[in-house]
């Protein structure tokens, strides 16, 4: 592991914890129910998925759409030292406890790299740089000092910065902002829709009609995607859109994404 976490899910390297410590109900995007620190029945004992090739056909979308930011590996193999929790009860309802507060540490990591990565030099990327270097400082914790941790404040004290951030690269792209932060848009249709620079951040975008629509530079932190047609649509540019928003999408070949992230299988 180098000084900053890898922000990549390795599976290799964890223990199933997405499949133990994680809760999911049985819906659309799940085919059973499953209690928190409760083993999914398709995790095998040596911490891979049973069923991983055939996710989709037997009903766990959900599984084939989440991305831990690499936070699996880090708790498995930093934070616990290789300790697998099958070893014993204390170990894992610890280690169950941690995931959760890792992968959103990481989650703001992924953020923040990219919004250092997209502001010049100045005060902003300064702080962006310090918030950067405190996040990973924190995901390096012991299990004790993570799971004190006041994730919700940290959290609100980085979003500041990448609204910042979201403001700086979005300046001028219109001549009268799109403010549809949290809209929902479930479902809604926006065929060949105008969305340059628009502000989607937290956006309920289920279902929508985006074919064709032009998504430069929008802000789409935390937008939901599941279902949403993305065919023919362009996300070049896009601000903090991540793999696994996409992999909730349908899409096809004349989408247009950014070069940081591939096209899912399944368009």
């Amino acid at each position: 592991m180098s000084e900053r976490p890898n922000l990549l899910a390795d599976c290799g390297s964890c223990f199933g914890l997405c499949c133990v410590a994680l809760p999911f109900a049985a819906s659309a995007d799940f085919a059973v129910d499953k209690k928190a620190g409760q083993p999914c029945v398709n995790l095998r004992s040596d911490s891979r998925c049973g069923i991983h090739t055939r996710l989709r056909e037997k009903g766990f979308q959900g599984c084939t759409v989440y991305d831990c930011f690499g936070a699996g590996q880090q708790v498995s193999q930093v934070t616990f030292g290789g300790r697998d929790w099958r070893e014993d009860p204390a170990t894992a309802r610890r280690m169950f406890a941690v995931f959760p507060v890792m992968r959103q540490l990481h989650e703001l990591l992924r953020y923040v790299e990219e919004a250092a990565a997209r502001v010049a030099d100045g005060d902003l990327r300064r702080e962006l740089r310090g918030a950067l270097d405190a996040t990973a400082r924190l995901a390096a914790s012991e299990p004790g000092a993570l799971l004190e941790l006041d994730v919700a404040g940290h959290r609100a004290g980085v979003n500041e910065l990448l609204l910042r951030t979201s403001e700086l690269v979005r300046a001028g792209l219109r001549k009268k902002a799109m403010e549809r932060r949290g809209a929902d848009l479930m479902g809604a249709k926006l065929k060949g829709a105008d969305l340059r620079g628009a502000n989607l951040r937290g956006a309920l975008l289920i279902a929508a009609d985006l074919r064709g629509a032009d998504l430069r530079t929008a802000d789409l932190i935390g937008a939901d995607f599941r279902d949403a047609d993305l065919r023919g649509a362009d996300l070049t540019g896009a601000l903090f859109l991540t793999q696994s928003q996409l992999d909730a999408a349908r899409g096809d070949v004349t989408t247009v994404l950014p070069d940081s992230l591939a096209r899912p299988a399944h368009w």
